[in-house]
């Protein structure tokens, strides 16, 4: 009964920020989230599949459902750290990855997370965080498409891999050294 108890009580974001394995390798290691899942969402497609999400024509994003306690962790956190770890002021493109696959995007899953997203974008705005404007896209959340199993645990599985070596890896550090605070404890 506790498991079930538990299991109803976590709750889901789904973002989109670049490539999947970035956001994915980060998440993982934020206190509170429980799991976290590469996919597609956004597009017109059905059962839509990588090289066709990268061809750019399905519409689709590379998104992360991320499964989390908010008992553990707000939503508000995770978007703080959303935030900080992709640039929400190029439109669709993340560094030299470039197409609308690559879209800064928050899919929110009920009208509370739509209310703290928007709250959360204005208040970057008016603080003026950014140098740009946010493009960041703001939607409800369509159907979503778990990606290919090779693309689940990718950093983990893949580190030495030179877009894990050159891109995800400095993402990670960057956020390990501004949010020590919520890095999963290591044994």
């Amino acid at each position: 009964m506790t498991s079930n108890n538990a299991q109803s009580a976590t709750q889901h974001a789904t973002l989109g920020g670049g490539c999947f394995w970035c956001l994915e390798a980060v998440y993982q290691q934020v206190k509170g989230v429980l799991h976290v899942e590469s996919g597609y969402a956004g597009g017109e497609t059905l059962n839509p599949d990588y090289d066709s999400v990268c061809s750019g024509r399905t519409g689709h994003a590379e998104v992360v459902r991320i499964e989390y306690d908010p008992q553990l962790i707000s939503y508000k956190t995770l978007l703080e750290v959303f935030f900080a770890i992709h640039d929400p002021t190029t439109l669709n493109r993340q560094g030299h990855d470039v197409g609308s696959q690559y879209r800064s995007v928050i899919y929110f899953h009920d009208v509370e997370q739509e209310a703290k997203a928007r709250a959360f974008i204005s208040q970057l705005t008016q603080d003026k965080v950014f140098n740009q404007p946010i493009v960041t896209e703001l939607s409800a959340l369509p159907i979503y498409y778990k990606a290919e199993q090779y693309h689940q645990n990718y950093f983990v599985d893949h580190p030495e891999q030179g877009y894990c070596a050159f891109v995800v890896s400095p993402k990670l550090e960057k956020f390990r050294k501004n949010f020590s605070k919520l890095l999963i404890a290591t044994s």
